[in-house]
């Protein structure tokens, strides 16, 4: 649950901005569709593998010029 504090004589958009920025960087949408469905570990696995070689693909790339 996120809790913002609003200041006496605080603007309420002001507030709205801090939740949304509070919200995203919590990454709660991201653990919310993570847990909508079940993945099993060996694919999750997979995937954070697959991510991995793509990163280190574009890394050495960018190093050769």
């Amino acid at each position: 649950m996120l809790i913002i504090p609003v200041k006496d004589g605080e603007n309420i958009d002001r507030a709205l901005k801090r939740y949304k920025r509070k919200f995203d960087r919590t990454k709660t949408m991201k653990n919310l569709r993570n847990r909508k469905q079940f993945n099993k570990p060996s694919v999750v696995k997979r995937a954070q593998n697959i991510k991995a070689q793509y990163v280190q693909k574009l890394r050495t790339a960018e190093e050769q010029g």
